[in-house]
């Protein structure tokens, strides 16, 4: 169990990470950007990057604290999160559900996703960097240790939880979108938070490829191709599912009955 002292210097480091990138985002709406599409593109590195530095603290939160204060750090970020990077995601099969609903084509998402991969990757020598001063003791060896994998589960048994999880979590967005309920923004937060801990042992609970890639592609416990199966197949799929059943008018009758709602189907 570390010390109130390693806590403060994690929240600091998550703190600082969060400045950083509302300064970056500032300073793109400054550069007076005229396609929207390449401003996109940056606020997407730029989320990606926030996202990944700040769940590279949170490995350290888990590590020392569990996974209660895990999960309180993680519900509060993700409230940031939504109310900070507008239309960027940090996540790529967002661009995937966008092109199987019309919305872009395939080379767009592409581009996108390649935007938040440089983000992510941009990540480690950052969060590298601030373990390597060892402030605390929770830092102490970590900056260059060799990492561990999280799926603890076979592979396939992985990309089930991952795509079972992903489909859920990306419903409930979009039917919290459509709803528009009080506080819909920290409900959302709250199923993100319950489903990565649910999964936190089983596959550790990314929901997103290139958080996933970011953090742990090449750690020992998984080979490469693993990796890609649970986190970018896995998730991708049901992300991708979670387009079509938002629209099955059986599956929203049944969503909307559970609710006690009328809703125009």
């Amino acid at each position: 169990m570390g010390g109130i002292f390693g806590l403060i210097v994690s929240s600091a480091y998550i703190g600082l990470t969060c400045l950083i990138a509302w300064w970056a985002r500032q300073l793109a709406d400054r550069l007076q950007i005229e396609s929207n599409f390449k401003k996109l593109l940056l606020l997407e590195g730029i989320a990606t990057w926030e996202l990944c530095a700040t769940c590279f603290e949170l490995i350290i939160v888990a590590d020392n604290y569990g996974v209660s204060t895990y999960a309180l750090f993680l519900f509060v970020l993700t409230i940031w999160w939504s109310r900070n990077w507008g239309d960027a995601t940090a996540c790529p099969y967002t661009h995937f559900e966008d092109v199987a609903e019309g919305k872009k084509l395939i080379g767009q998402a592409l581009v996108m996703i390649l935007a938040q991969l440089a983000g992510g990757l941009l990540t480690y020598g950052y969060s590298q960097f601030l373990w390597s001063l060892e402030v605390s003791a929770n830092h102490r060896g970590r900056a260059y240790e060799a990492c561990t994998a999280d799926l603890q589960v076979p592979a396939l048994i992985g990309a089930v939880i991952e795509r079972a999880a992903t489909c859920v979590c990306r419903l409930a967005s979009r039917f919290i979108a459509e709803l528009n309920p009080a506080f819909g923004t920290e409900l959302d937060a709250f199923i993100g938070t319950s489903l990565v801990v649910a999964a936190f042992n089983y596959s550790g609970g990314y929901f997103n490829p290139a958080l996933a890639t970011s953090l742990k592609l090449g750690c020992d416990g998984h080979t490469a191709e693993q990796h890609f199966f649970v986190y970018w197949i896995g998730s991708t799929v049901g992300a991708v599912a979670s387009v079509f059943l938002f629209k099955n008018p059986e599956a929203r009758a049944k969503v909307f009955s559970l609710l006690g709602k009328e809703k125009d189907l």
